[in-house]
């Protein structure tokens, strides 16, 4: 059985499932103390104020009032500020004005990092006017663009669309530096990170969030990979840590037969209480489905991954997921602030409640408590899972299969990523990888892109990383205080070691999987970053954990389109 991953970010976005631009107040202030404590706050407020030692901002004491209120609520009510919605609302719109480019920043002597472009957005502004990866942009508007931080770029080459930037960039393998006007356009931000064919009969699908775009994003791959022979699905919601409600509900009904309850609510208020269900016309309905989830699979994801678990659609492979089963209702105040405040709870429809355990006002020991978790989870399988809950907790779906509750989802088969050894995880961590596939394509010059621009396909099947390349990667990781010496034992770490040195033999157990590495990353700058995954997939263990699972799930599959 593979192993767990040593380090997981649990980067979990707070997630609305709708706007309301007005609400009624005095709706819910059914009794005269309601009143009292606003009165008693409007007067704490005025007394600090006007007599204060010193003059206070009475915006900020009325953002610190608003996170005071919510911080004594659940962990996913919260307050968001004009600027961080915009940028929310840019994200879950899938959408914004820009130039079109994915982009980093190469780290600089005095902080003076130089901005390089990563690949122009497919039919962006960028790439109409010739913009290419690797392109390293060095003025914008004239002025110099060394030393931009992220807030820099965005400010620079964002903006309204129809409006003018004029970048100039050095190219590597040109004398001369090149001058660019770009007209800002609409960019839409996919969601769909991946879809292509794993073999003759297996399609795959990559999602990493659900924003406005993703149910079309998602019927289209469904049509792509049914025109080129798909008979079953990875749908893979890794690391997916929600979204909008409703697209969760359009993805999962695409396949689901009609029918079907998806999710429900139930909250305080009778119009919390809803339901949603299945309808007829899915592109992908009867045929075998394989989900995978882990720690960082929330909300819309559980959504999901619940309601095809439940409804024996699915099997789900992989972690635990992270049990975000609470549903906010977003508030927007009068300056483009937002609240977003919890009103209901997820549950599946076998009833499993969604939503892990936690105490009001104490996020601290919720978010440690999910760290708690995922150390249990590691040192147990679904048997011993199976039998330390209780039987409150336990489930059944449409079939009688046993599914467990008391948060997340607790897939049918639990499957741990391998432990990166100790040199990959400090290859890893100083990114000599990118920064090495960044100077390698950087010498080549245009022509190698140029070369397996249209061969995407036999780029995969046919390009190799030589031992020539590796033996550069070893100098370049020397020359970036990575060593590698001779030496027939592998390393072994203790508590908080970072070491900077290593053997041969280290390098020679890891040789696969850092030419895989260099090789996807190659993929993703000369194409985009959906190239990077039919190189990952060799070495995603729980992928090829899960395609050995088939037989399970096209009997379950077929079993429940029988039962209809």
């Amino acid at each position: 059985m593979a192993r767990k991953t040593r380090f997981v970010w649990l980067g979990v976005i707070l997630l609305g499932t709708g706007v309301l631009l007005g609400v009624q107040v005095g709706a819910y202030m059914s009794d005269d103390n309601t009143y009292e404590s606003l009165k008693k706050l409007e007067d704490a407020f005025l007394v600090v104020t006007q007599k204060y030692v010193e003059d206070v901002s009475s915006s900020q004491l009325a953002e610190s009032a608003i996170k005071g209120m919510l911080k004594e609520l659940d962990p996913h009510s919260v307050y968001i500020d004009a600027e961080r919605m915009r940028q929310v609302n840019e994200d879950f719109n899938a959408s914004f004005e820009g130039i079109g480019i994915s982009y980093e920043l190469i780290p600089g002597p005095e902080n003076r990092d130089t901005l390089a472009v990563l690949n122009p957005l497919p039919g962006g502004p960028s790439e109409d006017v010739g913009l290419l990866s690797g392109d390293r942009i060095v003025e914008v508007d004239g002025k110099s663009a060394i030393g931009f931080t992220n807030e820099d770029v965005q400010r620079s080459l964002k903006g309204p669309g129809g409006t003018t930037v004029d970048v100039t960039v050095r190219r590597p393998g040109y004398a001369r530096k090149l001058s660019f006007t770009i007209t800002r356009d609409k960019i839409p931000i996919n969601t769909l990170d991946a879809a292509y064919m794993l073999d003759g009969q297996t399609g795959f699908v990559k999602l990493n969030r659900f924003a406005r775009t993703t149910h079309s994003e998602f019927r289209s791959a469904l049509r792509q990979l049914n025109s080129a022979g798909m008979q079953r699905l990875v749908l893979d919601l890794r690391g997916n840590a929600g979204g909008y409600r409703d697209m969760a509900v359009r993805v999962s009904d695409e396949l689901l037969p009609a029918g079907k309850l998806i999710v429900s609510t139930q909250g305080r208020f009778a119009d919390t209480n809803e339901e949603f269900r299945s309808r007829s016309g899915g592109l992908f309905e009867t045929k075998p489905v394989i989900v995978l989830v882990d720690e960082n699979s929330a909300s819309a994801s559980e959504i999901v991954a619940g309601a095809l678990q439940d409804h024996d659609r699915a099997l789900i492979v992989g972690r635990r997921t992270f049990g975000k089963g609470l549903v906010q209702q977003q508030f927007v105040l009068n300056d483009g602030s937002s609240l977003r405040v919890t009103v209901s709870k997820y549950y599946t429809p076998s009833g499993r409640l969604i939503q892990t355990p936690y105490l009001n006002g104490d996020r601290q020991a919720y978010y440690t408590s999910k760290w708690e978790q995922m150390e249990e989870d590691a040192a147990a399988d679904r048997e011993s899972a199976i039998s330390s809950i209780p039987d409150s907790l336990k489930y059944r779906t449409d079939g009688g299969r046993l599914v467990l509750g008391g948060g997340g989802i607790v897939p049918d088969f639990i499957v741990y990523s391998d432990t990166l050894s100790p040199l990959m995880q400090t290859i890893l961590a100083k990114g000599l990888e990118r920064s090495f596939v960044r100077d390698w394509l950087d010498k080549r010059g245009s022509d190698f892109k140029s070369e397996w621009s249209d061969r995407r396909n036999e780029f995969f099947s046919d390009f190799e990383v030589k031992g020539e390349d590796l033996t550069d990667f070893v100098e370049f990781a020397g020359r970036n205080s990575v060593t590698i010496r001779e030496g027939a034992e592998r390393t072994v770490l203790g508590p908080d070691e970072e070491p900077t040195e290593f053997t041969t033999a280290d390098f020679a157990a890891d040789t696969a999987l850092i030419k895989s590495l260099i090789k996807g990353r190659i993929a993703w700058r000369i194409y985009d970053r959906s190239a990077w995954y039919p190189v990952y997939r060799t070495f995603d263990t729980v992928l090829q954990e899960a395609m050995l699972l088939w037989t399970e799930a096209e009997e379950m599959a077929y079993t429940e389109a029988a039962r209809g």
